[in-house]
């Protein structure tokens, strides 16, 4: 399972470059592999996450931003469920992912019972 992250390399918004960065960030400082998809730069990455964001999860009106958050084609979320995730300690839980024995987020995610994430897995 490849955990796939749709940003825009060209984004005006300091905002959204702050909130990719953010993931970005997080995601390696905790050595969880991931794949960047720019949507800015590859047409096809634009249009795959923009069909694949669960309309539940679309913005009112217009396209969804990025960051947007898959495990292979499974929708995660957006960074705001990302952000949400790892203040309950549940980002491996989040992702679809099993935290690796040892780590700090191993024991929270086995006791975690509650869900209220779209789970990738």
């Amino acid at each position: 399972m490849v955990v796939k992250v749709y940003i825009a390399s060209s984004s005006g918004s300091t905002s959204i470059k702050k909130q990719q960065q953010d993931v970005m960030g997080f995601l390696s400082a905790n050595k969880i592999g991931f794949e960047e998809c720019d949507i800015a730069a590859d047409e096809d990455n634009r249009k795959w996450m923009r069909e694949n964001v669960p309309d539940e999860s679309r913005p009112a009106t217009g396209h969804p931003f990025p960051p947007q958050i898959f495990n292979d084609s499974k929708y995660c979320g957006n960074y705001e469920a990302f952000f949400d995730a790892r203040e309950d300690n549940a980002v491996y839980a989040f992702l679809g992912l099993t935290a690796p024995p040892g780590s700090k987020w191993f024991s929270v995610c086995k006791e975690s019972t509650h869900i209220r994430y779209n789970i990738c897995s």
